[in-house]
């Protein structure tokens, strides 16, 4: 998987279903990746629930010698509504992504965010607040380093 001596190359998968906070969360991810030296990819898909299976499909395309990528930033925004879909997208998106990072050995940073409300949601997507997408990069920066170190 990926390159074992240069710098990282990570997919960024976007869910764009809020826009604005989607290009929040994206430039916090792109910030913090750019700054730790690291190359990437940026794709986009409807909503959080197909980021999991857009994170297999690349990592298929790997086995075809497509694109190699270290690790993998899954960006997306599930804000609480009046039905009970709110929970079965928060709930399946992040269970699928848990299963691929274990099941595959893969480096996935999980910024899909679950929140009750827009301003919860802003104050967590902004690079001035708690920069979550920043945050996933990172994660997935930090889970590529420990599996160089653990052989991997």
């Amino acid at each position: 998987m990926g390159n074992k001596t240069a710098s990282p190359h990570l997919l960024i998968v976007e869910a764009r279903f809020y826009d604005d906070m989607s290009d929040a969360l994206l430039d916090g991810a792109k910030h913090a990746l750019t700054e730790a030296g690291a190359t990437f990819d940026v794709i986009t898909v409807p909503g959080a629930l197909e980021i999991p299976p857009a994170i297999a499909m690349a990592l298929d395309a790997m086995d075809d010698e497509g694109t190699q990528y270290d690790g993998f930033v899954a960006l997306g925004m599930v804000i609480r509504g009046e039905t009970y879909h709110f929970d079965i997208v928060a709930n399946e998106s992040s269970r699928a992504l848990m299963d691929l990072a274990v099941s595959e050995s893969l480096p996935i940073g999980n910024g899909i965010m679950t929140v009750e409300n827009e301003e919860q949601a802003w104050a967590r997507v902004k690079r001035s607040g708690k920069d979550k997408g920043g945050f996933a990069a990172r994660a997935a920066l930090s889970m590529i380093e420990l599996k160089k170190k653990l052989g991997g």
